[in-house]
């Protein structure tokens, strides 16, 4: 009698907030084709660790799957896959996701990852389960696209597996193995009942900061009409869900390929949030826009990046500044919110760069008072975490930290998890930063986010958000922006919200 191999999935905890874990759910559709899947949420179980060696003691797995972003996620993602590795010595780890695609041989300098997969897994995974199923030596390994392995303590990187355009994904996701699927609907500004979905993947453009083109190398899927009109249909009807959040890396790609999309999603008419260009959206028609009213968008995440031409040209954004300022009166005009992030502070000409983006925001909440504001710090990929098409394409310059030595960036997964690595995933710190630039950088940010409160801070009361956009005033009036010692005082009262830490 042929093995029915069963999966274990692990999503570690990274948020307070959670939403569906989209990539497990993908994974375990493909996985169930042929077998069975269990799905362990650290957003949910907060003791991940209890919780997976919990499920690990009930019945056999073949091996545990660990998908991973980088950043907070590193951490636990070692815990539980240290703590399996000890309970149960014989069962096979595979890490997945950005991080082991950006950093391979640093996730298999590890001894408690056996296998890491790079890129998109549900094929990948799926062969690598069935080959430790059936006791497969090197050489069916071997034959697994997108794998890396280690054979005889050596490293071995299979061939990248080619793009494949979503035709395995399911027509409905198997929301039924997260337990209750409405503990993933929370409040947000768009509803009462928000859930989150990611209808196409991938993103053609190629920025070199990006994990996204590093990931999917500049390729990218649209969805059925058909599954997206499903998979919308339940989350409205079977889950009750009010609103919806995409998480597609770029959802305006080109227009005729949206309007289909756009056509389904005026049906339901559930209000939504997307990540977007501004290129793709100044090319929208105006019978397009009718759509996208009557859809209900209501917030657009736009990566303006920099104010700065070149800087613009050297990330390979593929956009210009003139862009960012006409889409924010275009998208007042649609009564659509702009949400627009900055990478302050690039390695190279870092105060005077951090300096104009600060103008430039001004520029642009004059332009629209109702755009939303997200900044980061620009933390750029190493050359080796970048898709092998972009690999030493082009010459950089050599990142230095503040003394002028060059950057080392970390060779174990337990160097990740320091405070310092864990920020530059996040982009929230970078060791060319000085601490006079990032304490500039924090003032700025909080005179911005008490003068202009965000739309999506539902927890704060409004009189107390009106308040601090009265203290902030004369500040931001003024660009007297340092050591702004009152708003910090009453923000310790009032806690505005940080969408760049929160999300929406």
């Amino acid at each position: 009698m042929t093995h029915s191999p069963n999966t274990l999935l692990i999503n570690p905890t990274v948020t307070t907030r959670p939403r569906f874990p989209l990539s497990l759910l993908n994974l375990a559709a493909a996985l169930d084709r042929f077998g069975d899947s269990h799905i362990v949420d650290g957003n949910i179980d907060r003791d991940l660790v209890g919780a997976t060696l919990a499920a690990a003691g009930k019945r056999h797995y073949d091996a545990v799957g660990i998908g991973i972003m980088g950043g907070p996620q590193v951490a636990p993602a070692i815990a539980v896959s240290k703590a399996i590795r000890k309970q149960h010595p014989s069962m096979p780890i595979i890490w997945g996701g950005y991080f082991p695609t950006l950093y391979t041989d640093t996730t298999l300098a590890a001894p408690y990852v056996d296998y890491a997969i790079r890129a998109q897994g549900e094929e990948s995974l799926v062969e690598l389960i069935s080959a430790l199923g059936r006791g497969g030596g090197d050489e069916a390994l071997a034959g697994i696209g997108g794998l890396s392995w280690r054979r005889d303590g050596e490293i071995v990187h299979n061939p990248n597996r080619k793009f494949h355009n979503g035709a395995i994904a399911p027509m409905l996701l198997p929301y039924g193995k997260l337990g209750d699927p409405e503990k993933y609907l929370g409040g947000t500004f768009l509803g009462r009942r928000t859930a989150v979905h990611q209808a196409s993947i991938g993103c053609r453009f190629r920025c070199t900061f990006c994990g996204v083109a590093a990931m999917f190398g500049g390729a990218t899927s649209l969805p059925p009409t058909a599954r997206l009109e499903r998979e919308l249909n339940h989350l409205k009807h079977g889950l009750g869900a009010d609103s919806i959040l995409f998480y597609d890396h770029n959802f305006f790609d080109r227009e005729q390929d949206m309007i289909p999309l756009l056509e389904i999603m005026a049906h339901f008419e559930m209000p939504w949030w997307c990540y977007a260009r501004a290129d793709a959206l100044l090319k929208l028609s105006e019978s397009t826009w009718k759509l996208v009213r009557k859809s209900r968008l209501r917030m657009a995440y736009i990566g303006a990046e920099s104010p700065s031409g070149a800087m613009l040209k050297e990330i390979r954004k593929g956009t210009r500044p003139e862009q960012t300022l006409a889409v924010a009166e275009l998208c007042a005009r649609h009564g659509v919110i702009p949400e627009f992030s900055f990478m302050l502070a690039p390695p190279v000409d870092t105060e005077r760069e951090t300096e104009q983006a600060f103008e430039f925001i001004r520029e642009l909440k004059r332009i629209n008072p109702a755009s939303e504001i997200i900044t980061y710090i620009y933390t750029p990929l190493p050359d080796s975490a970048r898709h092998e098409k972009d690999r030493g394409q082009r010459k950089s310059t050599p990142l230095l930290d503040t003394h002028g030595d060059p950057v080392v960036f970390p060779a174990t997964p337990d160097e990740w998890t320091e405070r310092r690595w864990v920020d530059y995933a996040c982009h929230a710190d970078a060791p060319w930063l000085t601490d006079k630039l990032r304490r500039r950088i924090y003032d700025f940010v909080t005179v911005l986010r008490c003068r202009f409160p965000t739309v999506q801070d539902q927890r704060a009361p409004h009189w107390a958000k009106l308040g601090m956009s009265a203290m902030a005033s004369w500040r931001y009036r003024r660009r007297r922006y340092d050591h702004p010692w009152e708003l910090n005082i009453a923000n310790r009262f009032v806690q505005l919200r940080k969408p760049q830490i929160t999300g929406a």
